[in-house]
């Protein structure tokens, strides 16, 4: 007599169903298991575009599924056209998950420490597969979810879907808006290049204008008097961890009090006062299985194959500038473009009014906003001052944009702006791409450019040309020089100069040159 014995079912069922009709039965069980109960029919009927059997049996995946019960069972017809919501907030979501998994993989081969990150990014760039195009889809992904959450929370305001009873909504989607300017900030550190450490020590000085607390907000940001270890692993932590942390907690908050009172309908659909985006008519109703699904596979689709083609077909590339040094601070050195109204507006005036009070005021109204200006109408025609006001600070913030930029109040020098078009701090430049071979020693002026041995020379000295003509006024008589000299075995220095007032001033500047350096390549 045995000690135990094993029962299999599925065996009593071949026995008296037969092996076929079993298999077929137990695939169609776990199919409706898997879907939280959508059997193998029901599938193929939404993927043919069936009309739902009555009761309708794809509500059921929304009751019953984890993943599912967090979407709505139905939109109304009127939210599934482009307009009014532009699919804005589904691609900030979109954009969030996109960035979450490139940043993942970016991160098995990053450290982040000023000895390894810079050659980590070379390597990422170089050596791992389809690294490039992985850093360069996270960097412009990155780009896209500052600006389509902007978007977003403008379509927003202009539609007057902040109304009641969605100011909470609003409230939240604030937040999520201050999370993705951060969250693109501290990651903008992360290559350890001279275009994000100082991109970022700009943005981070402007925290040393806070009143009282300067100083301390500006060495905790920085991690000590100078971005460096603690600094660069502080901005690591937040952009992998804290941040999206935060934003995941809110999103998931957000978007409960979107389901909760439904997408706003455009505003001409209601009643003033009315909000009827919950109460959906069967014959207006939208069902997610498959209309909406459908729809947010396209664009998954479409998004992404957009941003590959960018970085492949387009030849976008994210830019990576030479090492970080702290020592030498590049010419017309910015913060991120979404920081640079922040910047513009420290040129106006006092850094604490401009750089701290006035964009705390600035903030603080926009999320109060929705429980102060509590009019009962969201149409267009009701709404004039409030939309007036909004195509106000639109442009208003347009022109703080530009006043940030190295266009508007930034002196600079003539003579150094001429050399820097040809050995940029900042990129490696017409002098260091040219081909080694030819940079023939020898002594070449501006003013005689077509007289260069070399292709490449010609091309450096003819730039040489053009800026110093550009800057003719304010450099009367000047000329260009450039002394080239083989310094060392396969290696030249080139002497820039810059000559004006018969000789009287100069400005030059030495640079090394390698044959190995292979900038052009």
């Amino acid at each position: 007599m045995s000690l135990f014995r094993i029962h299999a079912p599925i065996l009593d069922d071949i026995r008296s169903d037969g092996l076929m009709p079993t298999l077929i039965a137990k695939t169609d069980e776990v199919v409706t298991r898997l879907t939280a109960g959508l059997n193998v029919e029901e599938i193929r009927s939404v993927l043919r575009g069936d009309p739902p059997k009555r009761p309708n049996p794809r509500v059921k995946p929304h009751a019953d599924g984890f993943w599912m019960h967090m979407r709505p069972t139905y939109f109304h017809e009127k939210v599934m056209t482009l307009y009014p919501t532009f699919r804005l907030g589904w691609l900030s979501v979109y954009f969030l998950v996109f960035e979450t998994i490139t940043g993942l993989v970016l991160m098995l081969w990053y450290t982040p420490s000023p000895l390894r990150a810079f050659e980590d990014m070379q390597n990422i760039m170089s050596n791992v597969p389809l690294g490039l195009m992985m850093r360069d889809l996270h960097r412009l992904g990155a780009e896209f979810m500052v600006m389509v959450v902007l978007l977003h929370m403008l379509r927003t305001f202009i539609t007057g879907s902040y109304k009641k009873p969605r100011q909470f909504t609003w409230f939240t989607g604030g937040v999520l808006l201050l999370l993705t300017l951060f969250l693109s900030f501290s990651g903008y550190l992360l290559p350890w290049d001279q275009l994000s450490l100082w991109a970022v020590t700009i943005g981070a000085s402007m925290a040393e204008a806070t009143p009282v607390i300067g100083r301390e907000v500006n060495l905790l940001v920085r991690g000590g008097p100078d971005f460096g270890a603690n600094g660069l692993l502080r901005f690591y932590l937040l952009h992998v961890f804290a941040l999206p942390l935060i934003a995941f907690i809110f999103l998931g908050v957000h978007y409960y009090k979107v389901i909760i009172h439904g997408h706003s309908l455009p505003p001409k659909e209601e009643e003033i006062g009315e909000d009827t985006a919950r109460k959906v008519p069967m014959e207006k109703r939208s069902y997610f299985l498959p209309d909406v699904l459908t729809k947010e596979v396209y664009w998954i689709v479409i998004w992404t194959a957009l941003l590959i083609l960018m970085v492949t077909v387009g030849n976008w590339h994210a830019p990576l500038e030479p090492h970080a040094d702290s020592q030498v601070t590049p010419l017309h050195t910015t913060a991120p473009w979404y920081f640079l109204w922040l910047q513009g507006m420290l040129k106006l005036g006092d850094k604490v009014f401009w750089g701290v009070i006035a964009p705390g005021i600035l903030v603080n109204f926009v999320f109060v906003m929705p429980y102060l200006e509590v009019g009962p109408s969201r149409r267009y025609i009701h709404r004039r001052v409030g939309l007036s006001v909004c195509a106000i600070s639109v442009i208003a913030f347009s022109i703080l944009t530009y006043m940030g930029t190295p266009y508007h109040a930034v002196s600079s020098s003539p003579d150094q702006e001429i050399v820097a078009a040809l050995v940029p701090q900042t990129h490696p430049g017409p002098v260091r791409t040219a081909s080694f071979d030819e940079l023939l020693p020898g002594e070449y002026s501006s003013d005689k450019w077509n007289s260069a041995p070399t292709e490449n020379l010609r091309e450096i000295m003819e730039t040489f040309d053009y800026e110093i003509n550009k800057y003719g006024s304010e450099l009367p008589g000047a000329v260009g020089i450039m002394n080239i000299v083989d310094w060392q075995v396969g290696l030249k220095k080139v002497t820039l100069s810059v000559v004006w007032n018969n000789g009287e001033e100069t400005f030059t500047q030495n640079v090394y040159v390698h044959e190995d350096s292979k900038h052009g390549h």
